[in-house]
């Protein structure tokens, strides 16, 4: 079990990021064990074509399907929207005697397994191999699909930074994960190792992760405390078609808008409901301005780019009985 014990500006210090790398370690853990995280298989059928002349061993002797992963592939994002190319120089950066420490450890004090002790007694040149191979399956493997990732990390960010202004802590905690509990200033996070300390000042960053799920992935100190989470409607993003809307709701506002707002579930860009519904982006936007003068749906501006999200009459409408 692990207890982070927060202060008083601990809470305060609560924040959120996301990271290209730590989706990308995430996701080759869905190719080394894909029966454990079912969900993704869509994913996983669609990149395999592309990962003909990948050194995929190398990557799974270090990224297994389960346990500990070597703590300087996945630092902690150090800007709230972190670019790929800007993380694996980090990682690059990590010194020779930290990349061998850490392919050695193991969680229980066994053998490290013979692949990564062979890594270990050539940190250098392993590291450089490592992120070689990194760079080629973000290429194949996850940013063709990073747009549609991206939307669903901005959205579940934004999602809880409302909730965590509303209601402090427990209002970002109370539904984040079944492995995850907060009680009387401690979060109480459910895993097969132990740890007790209280953050100190540090504050917690909160990491939501596509590939992650089903489970939630700790950090704890010397680096950054951080949990990792799957974020809120992880399930529509290989959605190839979109789920049939009511048919009370499809007559009441029309059938095209009533889909959209059943996919704003989550938040989501023009560019993703597109995909998504199979329309054109400009049907989408006419539609969404309908909805948006309605009150039913809102836009929120992360830098260039429009995440809509419904409004509390718009989820009334959505979820309501009437409505099913």
């Amino acid at each position: 079990m692990i207890e982070f014990v927060f202060r008083a500006d601990d809470v305060a210090r609560v924040r959120f990021a996301f990271s290209p790398l730590w989706e990308l370690v995430h996701g080759l853990r869905v190719l080394a064990d894909p029966s454990r995280r079912a969900l993704h298989l869509p994913w996983l059928r669609a990149i395999r074509p592309r990962l003909r002349g990948l050194d995929v061993e190398l990557l799974r002797g270090v990224v297994s399907p389960d346990g500990y992963i070597p703590d300087f592939l996945t630092p902690p994002p150090e800007t709230p929207l972190p670019d790929f190319a800007a993380e694996l120089e980090i990682v690059r950066a990590t010194p020779p005697d930290v990349v061998a420490g850490e392919l050695r450890w193991t969680e229980h004090g066994g053998s490290a397994g013979p692949a990564r002790l062979a890594m270990a007694a050539e940190p250098a040149r392993s590291l450089e191999r490592l992120c070689e191979q990194l760079e080629r399956f973000w290429s194949a493997a996850v940013e063709p699909y990073w747009e549609g990732i991206r939307d669903l990390l901005e959205g579940d960010v934004l999602r809880r930074t409302r909730a965590l202004a509303a209601n402090g802590a427990e209002g970002v905690f109370a539904d984040l994960d079944p492995a995850v509990r907060w009680h009387g200033g401690t979060l109480f996070i459910d895993r097969r190792w132990d740890y007790r300390g209280e953050l100190a000042g540090r504050g917690l960053l909160l990491v939501p992760s596509v590939f992650v799920w089903p489970r939630v992935s700790v950090m704890a100190p010397p680096y950054q405390p951080m949990l990792s989470y799957p974020p809120y409607g992880v399930a529509t993003l290989w959605e190839s078609s979109p789920a049939a809307p009511p048919d009370a709701l499809a007559a009441l506002i029309g059938r095209r808008r009533a889909e959209l707002l059943i996919a704003l579930v989550s938040p989501a860009s023009t560019t993703e409901l597109s995909r998504r519904l199979n329309v054109t982006p400009g049907a989408v936007s006419q539609h969404l301005g309908v909805l948006r003068a309605c009150g039913l749906v809102i836009g929120h501006r992360l830098g260039r780019r429009v995440l809509y999200t419904r409004t509390r009459a718009g989820d009334a409408l959505a979820e309501s009985p009437s409505a099913q």
